[in-house]
């Protein structure tokens, strides 16, 4: 059978750098810093005291008291943006075949707040077992979307992908398939998060992950420099409208651009470390070209995993370099996290974004906050230092990798009619 195309109809944002697609661009192209001083609770013992976390941001504007109580954090993400990525597409929700609208969306962790506070709330008591009766509705990963599709009243595909922080780009892929085939004609797509918490930090900060650069918060998730130590904890969310093609069309809708492919792979290494040598990440950038029947040469520009941690970053240059060959030189390369932070099951979405924004404006964001080369990275590449560079980008990469091994890449290209 022959595949049916899919465009990207409509966007929504809600990220540490702007709260809506036009805040986030604006940040993005501007090298704009989402990091700094954790406000959500007192963090003064904690390794890490920052984080990427939303700013300005009041659920009483987008929920009425009551509602606001039955949403974790992550799930008022992933109405609020999805909410806005609808609205950008123009669907018309009193004439659209609902049973044709999907939900797929992504999420590493989930309700992690609500579940911090219940069970420490249930640990001060005296043993009696009082918990919220929306305790495991607030917390369990796929109410993101469950309440999505209540909400607008989608009944085509519906769950949550869990595979860390490359859960939101799985999300895309499986959406981008189930329109290929035919099931779906519009699928809501994307990812949430909230893990800046207590727990979340606390846990990080146990495996040594975090950056702890404690004085200069602003600058401490620079991917690629040679004094990188660890990440920066973000959150917020990312929704797109993948729709098929032909659909699209008809309904004279904007199209940003067309999803041509999305591939996986395994590291099958270490829980929480990159193979040293890139072998799962090769592979995966490489079952996504071959999905999309382009080659190499055409990629203009990847946005990177780059999380800014000692063993991944090197990693994942060693293997775009050998992937792509010579053409590497060639490609303006990123990392968006170096502004937002690691938004972990959400990063995928939101740098698909940051690369459909990329066409759009023909111009690739900075890689913020370099400062010293590091000796094990190629010098030839172009990594898109602290400044943005005006480029035209026809096809787009977006790599997202998880802890367990998990690798998901997704690539874009202008609409080609």
């Amino acid at each position: 059978m022959e595949l049916k195309r899919v465009v990207v109809t409509g966007l929504g944002a809600l990220t540490p750098i702007g709260n809506n697609i036009a805040e986030y661009w604006d940040g993005l192209k501007n090298g704009k810093s989402g990091c700094a001083p954790i406000t959500y609770f007192d963090a003064e013992k904690f390794k890490t005291r920052f984080a990427c976390e939303i700013k300005n941001f009041d659920p009483l504007q987008h929920f009425d008291r009551k509602e606001a109580r039955k949403l974790d954090r992550f799930a008022q993400y992933a109405l609020v943006s999805s909410d806005e990525a609808i609205l950008d597409a123009g669907i018309d929700l009193d004439t659209v075949d609902k049973f044709r609208v999907g939900v797929i969306w992504g999420a590493g962790i989930g309700g992690l707040e609500t579940f911090q506070d219940e069970v420490i709330n249930f640990s001060e008591g005296d043993g009696t077992p009082r918990f919220n009766p929306f305790f495991i509705p607030k917390m369990i990963a796929d109410i993101a979307p469950g309440n999505i599709s209540i909400k607008h009243g989608f009944m085509g595909p519906n769950y949550t992908t869990v595979s860390a922080c490359a859960s939101s780009a799985n999300a895309m892929i499986d959406a981008l398939n189930y329109i290929r085939l035919g099931t779906c004609d519009i699928i809501v797509t994307g990812g949430s998060e909230a893990a800046v918490t207590k727990a979340g930090m606390g846990g990080f900060n146990a495996m040594h992950a975090l950056s702890t650069r404690n004085e200069s918060p602003e600058s401490a998730s620079r991917p690629f420099d040679a004094t990188r130590d660890g990440f920066v904890l973000g959150e917020g969310a990312g929704a797109l409208i993948l729709e098929e093609y032909e659909h699209a069309k008809a309904r004279g809708a904007k199209i940003y651009a067309e999803v041509i492919g999305g591939g996986m792979s395994s590291d099958a290494y270490h829980m929480t470390a990159p193979h040293p040598d890139g072998i799962g990440v090769e592979r995966v950038m490489l079952n996504c070209l071959n999905d999309a029947g382009i080659d190499a040469s055409e990629v203009d520009a990847i946005n990177t995993h780059g999380t800014s941690t000692p063993l991944g970053d090197v990693a994942e240059l060693k293997a775009i370099s050998k992937i792509f060959g010579k053409h590497a030189n060639e490609i303006n390369i990123n990392s968006t996290k170096s502004m937002t932070g690691h938004l972990l099951g959400a990063a995928g979405a939101i740098e698909a974004i940051a690369s459909i924004l990329s066409m759009q404006n023909s111009l690739v964001p900075p890689t913020i906050n370099h400062t010293t080369v590091d000796e094990n990275i190629d010098p030839s590449l172009n990594l898109t230092l602290n400044k943005a560079q005006a480029r035209e980008v026809n096809v787009a990469m977006s790599n997202t990798f998880g802890f367990g091994g998990h690798n998901a890449c997704v690539l874009f290209k202008k609409i080609d009619a």
